[in-house]
């Protein structure tokens, strides 16, 4: 997704600008011991502590190579990157979201740097799971899933429903384990004059529904045609319409409150996180925020009953083209891909991909893992709804924010997501 999605929270707070902590050398100038390393992860969060501990230990293993670190805000790098890495002013290794519309489009312009040689002599594609190498990998046309490695994700991520157990508790409601129960717990905290879900209508919570939906009612080649162009994608097939208008109708029961449709991920958030609704559903990325700032009881599950459902390898470390060290970017990714960076990354609240699953000691980071990696190893991850094509991610925003204040039909929103789908394809 869009925020992708890393943390679409975070990157409300970071778009506005960069926070540089530590200065930039000027004029993209070569220096053979300096690693210029780019990301866009706060330093509270399980990746930006997983990576503080990696520049250390880098600094460590390479004696008089001094890292340049820039904390970039994440709408700033998704709108720059291509004017950045096309300039001598690009990292060396930077954080960029995974996709057709991002990574993808990259690759397919010639900015990043095929890393495939790198990728089979280090070993990394020997600890991520085919469903996580997915997202890492790009065709000539720069969909993903083909055969040439543009980037590598060290952690991983998934949508997952938060549940505040106090309220379930007060209200005398049944935490859900199926769909049905789902359905019949919103419906009881309706009756109590509660909304059940927190939600963000201006950005990705609200089509993130839809999407979850929709994949209720289908099936992985769906999910491939539609992500990956393995045949034509009917937009307004009985399971986006059933998505689509199911979700209408969750806004119409007041299960969603219509006025969160102008609503932030972050407000969105920080409203559960405050113990004003009974459920999130939205990304694992804010579990170790929930994890430090909730003060009621807490538990995660994956969304009741799905056998599909949004999720990926996380953001890619990729290397630009124009990076000019890149044997210094290759080996600060392999210090992020070691196993005791990979367990500090686990016990912060991230999903590492290659740990060591005895050494994650907190209980609820042991399930947020042994979640993911139940639905990577049955192939249940279906990515995220803006990815296929550029500019998805608004088209989706304006659609389902029709959706939710009636100015639009299911068949309308869903014939407008076709277009804008179909016009983005790659010739």
């Amino acid at each position: 997704m869009i925020k992708a999605p890393r943390s679409a929270a975070l990157a409300a707070v970071l778009a506005a600008g960069s926070l540089v902590l530590a200065a930039c050398g000027g004029g993209g100038e070569s220096d053979p011991n300096e690693l210029r390393l780019w990301h866009y992860e706060a330093p509270e969060s399980a990746m930006g502590v997983a990576w503080s501990q990696a520049i250390e230990e880098f600094k460590k293993t390479h004696p008089g190579v001094t890292v340049k670190f820039e904390e970039k805000g994440f709408e700033q790098i998704q709108k720059t990157a291509p004017m950045v890495l096309n300039s001598k002013d690009a990292p060396d290794v930077m954080e960029y979201n995974k996709g057709n519309a991002t990574a993808g489009m990259l690759s397919r312009q010639g900015l990043l740097e095929d890393m495939t040689s790198e990728v089979t002599r280090r070993g990394w594609d020997r600890l991520l799971s085919p469903n996580v190498q997915v997202t890492a990998k790009y065709n000539a046309k720069g969909t993903m899933g083909g055969d040439k490695w543009f980037g590598v994700p060290n952690y991983a991520e998934y949508l997952q429903v938060y549940y505040n157990k106090d309220l379930f508790e007060q209200h005398g409601v049944k935490v859900p384990a199926t769909y049905a129960e789902l359905v019949a717990a919103m419906d009881a905290f309706v009756k109590k004059n509660v909304v059940p879900l927190t939600n963000a209508g201006a950005e990705y919570m609200a089509h993130q529904f839809v999407y979850q939906l929709a994949l209720d009612r289908a099936d992985r080649p769906w999910v491939d045609a539609f992500q990956r162009y393995t045949s034509k994608a009917n937009l307004t097939d009985p399971a986006w319409t059933y998505g689509a208008a199911t979700f209408a109708d969750w806004v119409k029961k007041g299960y969603v409150s219509r006025s969160s449709v102008g609503i932030k991920a972050e407000d969105a958030g920080v409203a559960f996180m405050s113990g004003k609704f009974p459920m999130m559903f939205s990304g694992s990325w804010w579990f170790g925020r929930v994890a430090k700032e909730a003060k009621f009881e807490w538990e995660t599950s994956v969304w009741p009953g799905a056998k599909l459902t949004p999720g990926s390898g996380g953001n890619l470390w990729v290397v630009p083209k124009g990076s000019k060290n890149k044997k210094l970017a290759y080996d600060f990714i392999d210090i992020t891909m070691k196993k005791h960076i990979q367990n500090t990354l686990g016990n912060a609240g991230g999903i590492p991909v290659a740990a060591d699953a005895a050494a994650i000691t907190n209980p609820k980071a042991k399930k947020l893992i042994e979640d993911f990696n139940t639905l990577a190893r049955n192939n249940s991850l279906a990515y995220y709804p803006d990815w296929p094509v550029a500019a998805f991610y608004d088209r989706w925003v304006a659609e389902v924010q029709k959706l939710m204040n009636g100015s639009a039909t299911p068949a309308q929103a869903l014939g407008a997501v076709q277009r804008a789908y179909d016009d983005g394809l790659p010739n």
